[in-house]
């Protein structure tokens, strides 16, 4: 779970070794970011093989200074701790899924929880974009690969992942995928891209360790 980023040929090794070795197999951590109501809990317990652990209580009138939910008329929970699960992505590999809680009093916890992380998901309502920054800022700074999730929320309007890009003002190549946090399908292949691109950064920074 510790281990760190690999590059992509490493990863897809994997998949030709023998299934019943089971010294060979993968368990990657990943981290499950973004703003309040943004769908970190429903992603991870859409895709997770176990039961997800969810750690959220109900909102209470002293939440709502922290968890501003403009925007969001339906959520009526807050994250108390952090979400967990697993899924395996195919054989041999598989990914540990921790969601990082999003209140200022647990903002302690990312720098724990990115020890030893594959990478990240940075999940965005387009509604409140500006949610996204801390998340992405924090990544961005401990160099850590992430993609940023657009999840479609009903009713809402789309936008392409050209203009979420720029809006969040990403780095060159940051991916940024649309999604339906409800759909394990689609949950699966944000999943997928954060571990194509991390494997692609982990081998760019092999080659030059300054860049």
């Amino acid at each position: 779970m510790t281990q760190p980023a690999l590059p992509r040929e490493v990863i897809m090794a994997s998949d030709h070794s023998d299934a019943r070795d089971q010294t060979s197999a993968l368990t990657l951590k990943v981290l499950i970011a973004g703003g309040f109501g943004a769908g970190k809990t429903t992603l991870i317990r859409a895709v997770s093989e176990i039961r997800a652990l969810r750690a959220e209580e109900r909102l209470g009138e002293a939440d709502r200074p922290a968890d501003d939910t403009h925007g969001t008329v339906r959520k009526v929970t807050t994250a108390v701790a952090m979400d967990f699960g697993r899924i395996t992505i195919r054989s041999g590999l598989s990914l540990y899924l921790f969601g990082t809680p999003g209140p200022d009093p647990f903002w302690f916890l990312w720098d724990e929880l990115s020890q030893g992380a594959l990478g990240a998901v940075v999940l965005a309502d387009t509604r409140r974009l500006e949610d996204c920054f801390p998340a992405v800022g924090y990544f961005q700074h401990r160099r850590i690969p992430f993609v940023v999730a657009a999840n479609c929320f009903p009713g809402s309007r789309t936008y392409g992942a050209h203009d979420v890009s720029q809006a969040l003002t990403l780095d060159r190549g940051t991916p940024v995928v649309l999604c339906d946090a409800r759909d394990r399908d689609s949950g699966k292949e944000v999943l997928i891209r954060l571990i194509e691109h991390a494997g692609r950064t982990h081998a760019a920074r092999l080659r030059d360790p300054a860049g």
